[in-house]
């Protein structure tokens, strides 16, 4: 037997993510086991927020596969720096 691959996508709720979800699955194959973490509402347990800090999700929709966030989903999130110098601030 092989063992599934776990597919864990963090969203925000929102249109996009919830897009991105429904493109996800629609691609998941039988041995893909796809779990969804809505940040907006948490979970009971707090795992999606300690699993999205520990995999370093810094915007959403994000996908970790196998318990390693994708290159894609990599380095994104909001660059300060990048605001200042549009003139945030200023």
């Amino acid at each position: 037997m092989v063992d599934k691959r776990i597919v864990e996508i963090f969203s925000a709720g929102c249109y996009i993510c919830d897009n991105a979800v429904k493109e996800i699955k629609a691609l998941a194959c039988p041995n893909c086991e796809v779990k969804v973490y809505d940040l907006n509402k948490r979970c009971d347990t707090n795992e999606c927020v300690e699993k999205a800090n520990q995999y370093g999700v810094k915007s959403v929709p994000a996908v970790a596969i196998n318990g390693k966030l994708v290159d894609c989903c990599n380095k994104r999130g909001i660059d300060f720096e990048a605001l200042k110098w549009a003139g945030l601030g200023q």
